[in-house]
């Protein structure tokens, strides 16, 4: 009868011995050749009519190690089920000699696997954890920004004849030139859209007064300012690691000057920029704008704890099984990984299965779950936020059927069950921190990066 030993080989790291004897394989063997004989197309012999001898020696080699295989797999399957350990992955086959399998000498044979053991682990007390949540409070200055920004949103664009000052919007076109202002050939050419005030202040004076068609030529390192200059390299086309790029010539031609007139603060602007809220007053203007902005930065203030308490608990001491690990990254991939290419992936990979191992404890511990009704809605948003973009009637009846057809998309599934269950795990750690407040400004809060993956 089959049996499995198991041992212990190294930290996390235990071995399983699966013997099988003749009586665990050998008839299911002998109901394949049957089987076989039945369905197999040999010259000479009509179907279903080929002597089952003549089967066991042109595929019985191979059948009979089909078989040996099912019964090992069959016991290392019952093993894990009754025995449960608490392993990663599956069990990875050790190499074995199957040279001695000899399908006329049928005997007991011996098949070593290693599993790899999850830890047993010990979350911090979150409610004594020293965390700070960085709040941002909203000044009259951010308020006026804001309005500003968007009563130029809203504004009407018109075309002056000349350019008048830094808030004209200049149509460019971009031609490569030498420092005299020869065209380079083969060079850049590249029409785009900036504003005045982009450039620096003796380029600014330069284009007062010019018109359409008007042209100059500009050095990228003197025409604009580093943050300016950057996104315009790339923009062009250019390397910007390649320190020589600012220094490029360009000449630019100007294929329209526009100016946006910026609205008037009443009633109708207040409620095109906030329709179905009915604001009537200056003020209702300015709390509403106040409102939002302290809305956006309390959730920036809100993921950036999160980024405390995930590296917070990413700390959690913790061992695992590497060499094991390791090997299973090595084998289970699609196309066998080299040795420096584990070593390479590993430090990332076992973060991530740190933070597995984290919040499915969590999870399990606190009954955290999300139920069809949450992904359905969850889905909902989704498509309602990407179709809202679109000019769409009224009937929205198609919705149900569109997500039913998601609900069938094990990978859409996938995204927003995870999505979801991470928002109730950083809503489950809200409850337990004390974190101290601090007020900080934006570009501070900005500063302080939200880099984890999860």
């Amino acid at each position: 009868m089959a049996s499995i030993t198991r041992e212990n080989i190294g930290l996390l790291n235990d071995k399983l011995n699966v013997k099988v004897s003749k009586e665990d394989y050998y008839p299911a063997f002998e109901r394949s050749i049957k089987e076989y004989s039945k369905k197999a197309n040999i010259p000479g012999f009509r179907k279903g009519m080929v002597p089952a001898g003549m089967v066991k020696k042109m595929y019985g080699a191979s059948l009979f190690y089909d078989e040996v295989i099912k019964s090992v797999e069959k016991q290392i399957h019952e093993y894990l089920t009754n025995e449960k350990p608490n392993i990663f992955a599956q069990p990875l086959p050790l190499e074995t000699d199957m040279r001695g399998m000899d399908m006329n000498n049928p005997a007991e044979y011996e098949f070593p696997f290693e599993i790899g053991l999850k830890p047993e682990i010990s979350l911090p007390d979150l409610a004594s954890a020293k965390l700070t949540l960085h709040k941002v409070k909203v000044t009259d200055e951010m308020i006026n920004d804001e309005i500003e920004r968007l009563k130029t949103r809203h504004g009407k664009m018109t075309e002056p004849e000349t350019i008048t000052g830094e808030d004209n919007v200049l149509n460019l076109s971009f031609s490569e030139t030498d420092a005299e202002g020869n065209e380079v050939e083969g060079g850049i050419k590249k029409d785009n859209s900036l504003i005045v005030k982009y450039f620096t202040e003796e380029y600014r004076k330069q284009l007062m007064g010019k018109k359409k068609d008007d042209s100059l030529v500009i050095q990228l390192s003197k025409a604009f300012e580093e943050k300016e200059r950057d996104w315009l390299i790339n923009d062009l086309g250019l390397d910007k690691s390649d320190a020589s790029a600012e220094d490029k010539f360009f000449k630019i031609t100007i294929t329209k000057v526009g100016f946006i007139e910026k609205r008037e603060m009443n009633e109708e602007f207040y409620n095109e920029v906030f329709p179905g809220i009915e604001l009537k007053t200056e003020a209702d203007f300015r709390n509403k704008i106040k409102e939002d902005i302290q809305k956006y930065w309390d959730e920036q203030s809100k993921a950036q704890l999160h980024d405390q308490v995930y590296h917070l608990l990413l700390d959690t001491k913790m061992e695992f099984p590497a060499e094991f690990l390791k090997r299973w990254l090595q084998r289970t991939a699609e196309k066998e990984k080299t040795a420096d290419q584990v070593e390479q992936e590993y430090p990332s990979f076992a973060n991530s299965l740190k933070w597995t191992l984290i919040s499915d404890k969590i999870i399990h511990e606190n009954k955290l779950e999300v139920n069809d009704a949450e992904l359905r809605e969850s889905m909902k948003k989704e498509i309602m936020n990407y179709f809202g973009q679109m000019n769409m009637d009224n009937d929205m009846s198609w919705i149900d059927s569109y997500i039913d057809r998601m609900m069938k998309d094990e990978k859409q599934v996938d995204q927003a069950y995870h999505r979801l269950i991470t928002e109730k795990l950083f809503s489950w750690t809200d409850t337990q921190v004390k974190p101290a407040e601090k007020e900080v400004t934006p570009e501070e809060l900005t500063g302080m990066q939200h880099h984890h993956h999860i």
